[in-house]
């Protein structure tokens, strides 16, 4: 298990990486979807999640921009078993399922693929394209699916090269607020 500290270190020495086929580093672009849930009014649980939803980017760590190399990196996983006892499921759940809310929001909303990012068009094939009605419906019952929409459309806007956000330390205030245990 990580330590809000560990994630920050984490953060500190490999967040000024490429952010996959984006104008913004991987921090940057955490840094960036925290802000915009934050600004909407997220408590403290969803603007975690937004912070560290990516992380598992940073973990599996498997180059720059995978998907051209047809590399689905399956970081919506990856960084759960690493976040597993500090964070409850309002913060893993969210984590989990933004990929599949991608593949959500494709079914429902027809013009929400188009507006995809290439990297974001090309992973989402990798990650199974876009769901059926059926699959959509079911998607979107599952407990914290909502928190995921959420966060996948901030994720979605979070690519801004030079925004100015506030700092790392500012989200260490939010992930010490819904972290099980305080390390």
């Amino acid at each position: 298990m990580l330590s809000i500290e560990d994630i920050c270190a984490l953060y500190r020495e490999k967040g000024h990486l490429a952010y996959s086929g984006e104008p913004v580093t991987q921090l940057q672009h955490a840094l960036q979807t925290a802000q915009l849930a934050e600004l909407a009014g997220a408590g403290a649980s969803l603007v975690t999640a937004c912070l560290l939803h990516d992380l598992g980017h940073i973990l599996a760590d498997r180059g720059e921009t995978p998907t051209e190399r047809g590399i689905d990196d399956t970081h919506q996983y990856f960084a759960i078993p690493f976040l597993r006892g500090l964070f409850g499921a309002q913060v893993l759940e969210p984590i989990r399922l933004h990929v599949d809310a991608k593949r959500y929001l494709c079914c429902v909303r027809g013009d929400y693929q188009a507006a995809l990012s290439a990297d974001s068009r090309r992973s989402l094939q990798l990650q199974g394209g876009v769901f059926s009605p059926a699959q959509a419906e079911a998607f979107i019952s599952q407990p914290h699916a909502q928190d995921a929409v959420k966060l996948r459309q901030w994720d979605d806007l979070a690519k801004e090269a030079g925004l100015a956000t506030p700092d790392l330390a500012h989200f260490v205030v939010s992930m010490r607020a819904c972290a099980l245990a305080r390390p």
